[in-house]
């Protein structure tokens, strides 16, 4: 089998860069050890930048994400029982975001691949990388079928996430790995119940953070601070509902009513940034090179912001020859990436409760919430982080 790219991994970042490259006439082929049922079910959030938005727009990705997902103008900060909204509208000039899950964005991605006639290659195994540093990279598999298979490209994408092989195949020394873990955790429920809200809403308690979201207007998601040590044992339904009402409960209401729990899971936090994110002719892209904790809800917005950064440079490479932009493709990315666990820590550390804190560590929280609300330069800071500073 031959190439011009190989992508390894169908998600989002995977598919994306193949939609992208397909658009500038440059041939690729998706392997992926998952089925495609699980592909197009597996559960994730989906909070996607203005940034992001636009370019599924500019790229022909949009029409069902702009019918059915979400648009939010805004947040709010919840502390001592009040509600402090950010307007993302008034103070970016019109900017937002947009609650979309993530399986919605990759089954738009699979049909818009296979409406095109993309190779996307499911149910893969046995899946190794060679030959990196040369000009003659291979993809080595065995397809679903059973038969073995050599993929020989120009060019090999990692975009398999934190567990693949692709990062793993990288010799020891190549690259920098840096790895932060928090010492918190959070609760994730997705629950059968109308949002309490119309936007999210970030709420700090004594008790613990809680976070509103939703995942359509009928089903929300939901998640509470834990400790890093918690199991699922440790937090039956009646305890779940009755955490959620304590922490977001506020002058004005806004507490969802118990539903139906169809999901639970518990998430540590942890920060994992590869640089550089290149290593011969292998490029990393999106979870294979950097996980940043979901405060901020950026993993899949930077997974798509490395793609487009790849894709530009891989365009230019095929019809110039140049290999620039394939030299500044880590940095370019890097330059984004490391924006994100300082936004992440920024909020993390006024609405997290700090584990056995004492009134002197607790005190500081709410006046950086106050200063965060009520002023107008930090919530304009924070608009544009959440909406998305443009594509480097």
């Amino acid at each position: 089998m031959r190439t011009q790219v190989g992508i390894v991994g169908a998600g989002p970042a995977g598919l994306l860069l193949s939609h992208l490259l397909g658009l500038q006439g440059i041939d690729s082929v998706v392997v992926e050890i998952r089925a495609l049922d699980y592909i197009m079910s597996r559960l994730r959030a989906g909070v996607l930048e203005q940034t992001t938005v636009d370019l599924f727009a500019e790229v022909g990705l949009a029409d069902r994400l702009l019918r059915k997902g979400m648009r939010h103008e805004g947040v709010e900060l919840r502390f001592d029982r009040r509600p402090h909204r950010i307007d993302f509208a008034d103070l970016t000039g019109g900017r937002g975001i947009h609650v979309y899950a993530q399986h919605e964005v990759v089954k738009d991605l699979i049909a818009a691949r296979q409406a095109a006639g993309g190779a996307l290659l499911f149910e893969v195994s046995d899946v190794t990388v060679h030959d990196l540093d040369s000009e003659k990279p291979a993809i080595r598999f065995t397809d679903a079928d059973g038969r073995a298979q050599v993929l020989a490209c120009d060019v090999i994408a990692g975009c398999d996430g934190f567990h693949g092989v692709c990062r793993q195949t990288i010799p020891a020394g190549a690259v920098r790995t840096l790895h932060r873990e928090y010492p918190f955790a959070w609760l994730g429920i997705l629950a059968r119940t109308p949002p309490a809200s119309d936007e999210l809403i970030y709420a700090s308690h004594e008790r613990g953070f809680a976070l509103h979201s939703m995942r359509t207007p009928e089903i929300s998601r939901l998640y509470l601070q834990v400790s890093p040590q918690d199991e699922l044992a440790d937090w039956p339904e009646d305890r779940i509902w009755s955490e959620l009402h304590a922490r977001l409960e506020s002058e004005e209401g806004g507490i969802p009513d118990p539903g139906p729990l169809l999901d639970v899971s518990i998430t540590p936090m942890r920060s994992f940034v590869v640089e550089p994110m290149r290593y011969g002719r292998l490029f990393l892209a999106g979870d294979a090179a950097h996980i940043v904790p979901p405060t901020g809800a950026k993993g899949l917005n930077l997974a798509v912001a490395d793609v487009a950064v790849l894709a530009e440079a891989l365009t230019d490479f095929y019809r110039t020859g140049s290999t620039a932009g394939l030299d500044a493709y880590s940095d370019r990315c890097l330059r984004r990436v490391w924006r994100v666990p300082d936004l992440s820590r920024g909020l993390g550390s006024v609405v997290h409760r700090r584990p056995a804190a004492g009134e002197v560590q607790r005190r500081p929280r709410h006046p950086q919430l106050r200063h965060t609300a009520g002023s107008r330069a930090a919530p304009t800071t924070r608009a544009a982080d959440n909406t998305g500073p443009p594509l480097d």
